[in-house]
This record gives structure tokens, sequence and C-alpha cells, in this order.
């Protein structure tokens, strides 16, 4: 079966002054798919995925997102999208109801809408007894699963998670990845950055970015056949390290 491509990315550059965080990156992404994203930090994935959420705009390149282009229509872009951002986006001093509310109303949901599937998420989420307790109050895990599904409450083509699970337990990771599941069932595109390698093995396929450019870009088990690792992680050490070595004899 032939996927809708809902990302599409051919030539981007990013600069800022001489310096060059993005080099000249092509790739798509497919309806349905949970694509990872990986990359050292400073490799250029921040800056990447600032511009596919219509945040910044590209240098030069040809960059499409659920059909709009990101330098033409970065606010069509955004009504499209749902983003989980890596520090915590949620308002503190707000409740679960009414951060869920605001977010509703800032996509621009009507309110017997926002009250319908708001139900459904808090028995989804069983979070009943949580709806009228600040944010601030609740443990992490629970922080970044409602977090989650505050970013894909108005039903977006692709939703975009910055490192979503760092300092969560390995637990809560596991729970969190079975929404990821669930989401990309539903034919929501899941763009997921990430330092956790093993992470990387739940995706559809994976891009690995060194110095601004990706390097590798295919499944996870076609990427470890062609460099004979037994993991992602070994993936990663044998792309990455010959750049590291170098850098370190200069």
């Amino acid at each position: 079966m032939i996927r809708q491509t809902v990302i599409s990315v051919t030539n981007l550059v990013k600069k800022f002054g001489s310096f060059v965080a993005n080099d000249n990156l092509s790739f798509e992404v497919y309806e349905g798919e949970i694509f990872g994203f990986l990359g050292a930090n400073g490799a250029g994935k921040t800056t990447a995925l600032r511009i596919l959420s219509g945040l910044s705009e590209p240098t030069s390149g040809k960059v499409t997102v659920a059909g709009f282009d990101a330098k033409k229509e970065p606010e069509r872009i955004k009504r499209n999208i749902g983003y989980m951002c890596q520090k915590f986006s949620l308002y503190e001093d707000l409740t679960v109801r009414e951060n869920i509310t605001l977010y509703g109303g800032i996509y621009g949901m009507t309110k017997k809408l926002i009250l319908e599937r708001m139900a459904n998420l808090l028995s989804r989420l069983s979070f009943e007894e949580f709806g009228d307790r600040q944010i601030s109050s609740l443990p992490l895990g629970l922080k970044q699963k409602l977090a989650f599904s505050i970013a894909i409450f108005h039903e977006p083509r692709i939703v975009f998670l910055d490192e979503p699970t760092g300092g969560v337990d390995p637990i809560t990771r596991r729970q969190f990845w079975e929404m990821i599941y669930e989401t990309a069932d539903r034919g929501i595109t899941v763009f997921v950055t990430t330092h956790y390698m093993d992470e990387a093995e739940y995706c559809d396929r994976i891009s690995i970015m060194n110095e601004g450019r990706i390097v590798a870009l295919d499944t996870p088990e076609a990427l470890k056949k062609k460099y004979n690792a037994g993991s992602v992680e070994e993936v990663f050490i044998r792309i990455a390290r010959p750049k590291m070595t170098e850098k370190s004899m200069l």
C-alpha cells in the first residue's frame, strides 16, 4: 500500500550567520509513520524540528508539512500539527481541565467538541480524579502523558515530539510509547527526536544526523544489517565515532 507523504524536505539549509545548522537535508515522512530523528546534541535536530513545525524559516530549500510550504505558510502548518517540546509545555498554575480547555480553544475547537473530547481523554488516561488538580501537583510521568494527549487533542495530521521522555522512569517511557503506537494506528504521523537509542528501535524508520547532515536513513533493522550492528546504538557509534575521533586529534 502506498502511503501519502505528509512531510517533504528537499535540500533544506538553515544558517545562523556563517554557521550551518542544517546542511542540505532531504527526506520524506509518510502518513501514520513513526519517524525517529536522532543525533547528538548540536547535530541540528531541534533546528530542523522548529522549521518543520512552522517556528523558524529555512534559509533555502523546499519544505512542505501537511501540504503547506514552511516558508510561505507557517501559520497553516501550526494549525495542522501537534507539538510537544523538550521542556514541559502546559501551564503549571492551571488545572488539568483548564489546560485542556485552553489548548482546545487555541486549536479553534468549539466548546461542545472540547467538552466531548475532554471527557473521553480523562477516561482514557484514567485521569478523572485529577481533572481539577493543578498541573504542578502531578508527577512528571502523568504530566508528560497529558502533554502528549493535549498535543493531539485536535486530531492533527502530524505530531512533533522533541525528546518527550527525558527524565521519566523506564516504565513510564514504555507506557508513553504505547500511546505513540496508538496514535500512529489512528493515522497520525509521529515525528520524534530522542537521545535514547533503545527508543529508536520502536520507530518505523530513523534518520541519524551528524554535524548538520543526515548521514543515515532507513528502518532500524536495515541500518543494523548495513553496519553489522546489534543495536541502533551501535550503528550510531559507528557513524559518529570517526568524526569524534578526528576532532579529538585536531
